[in-house]
């Protein structure tokens, strides 16, 4: 389990396409506290630690994780968002992110308001009710609040603030339009909307 709140930005400092993709991803955590088998989340993704180096990790994405992640993350020089797996007694200052990708989210529109940035997404449809006003989601890892939620068609729009600490501390700092971002819906939500499919049925 993590927070959604990142604790450091790591680069890819290699892609090797072996059976899987193997990375190697430069960071900054302190490499002897972590043990071989932890998980890391990257960008929104938990991912297993396989080996490690002083300032390194290298973990082995499947084809699935690829193919269900944004696009562009997996390559050599792309940044990651990084988070530690939580621990027992730490504080939880996002919300609870369990590291695993429900989609994408487009970005479709940046407008600054006051010092922050107000950044428009397009999710599809089917994750739509499972995103509230007010509600948490998690984007590349970053546990952010949901301001507004309208459905247009095959396609939910929402929106959320990025203000400028979050912004220095991510990789939203060079947000663009069209840019595509791994999208973990809150874990309530998802089970809420499962017991209501379930009973439907």
């Amino acid at each position: 389990m993590f927070t959604g709140i990142i604790t450091d930005i790591g680069s890819v400092r290699s892609a090797d396409q072996r059976g899987d993709l193997r990375l190697v991803i430069g960071c900054g955590f302190d490499m002897a506290g972590v043990d071989l088998g932890a998980s890391i989340a990257c960008s929104g993704a938990c991912l297993t630690v396989v080996d490690k180096g002083q300032d390194w990790f290298a973990v082995d994405l499947s084809a699935e994780t690829v193919s269900k992640t944004a696009p562009g993350l997996w390559e050599e020089g792309a940044r990651l968002n990084l988070e530690r797996a939580l621990r027992l007694g730490d504080e939880l200052g996002g919300h609870l992110v369990t590291g695993h990708v429900d989609g994408l989210a487009e970005v479709i529109g940046l407008c600054p308001e006051g010092d922050s940035l107000r950044v428009g997404l397009a999710v599809p449809a089917a994750l739509g009710p499972m995103l509230a006003p007010k509600g948490s989601v998690t984007l590349d890892g970053v546990s952010l609040t949901v301001n507004e939620v309208r459905d247009e068609g095959e396609r939910t729009h929402f929106d959320v603030n990025i203000i400028p600490h979050t912004a220095q501390q991510t990789t939203f700092a060079d947000l663009k339009v069209g840019r595509s971002l791994n999208v973990e819906i809150d874990v309530l939500a998802r089970y809420l909307q499962r017991m209501v499919a379930a009973r439907a049925s």
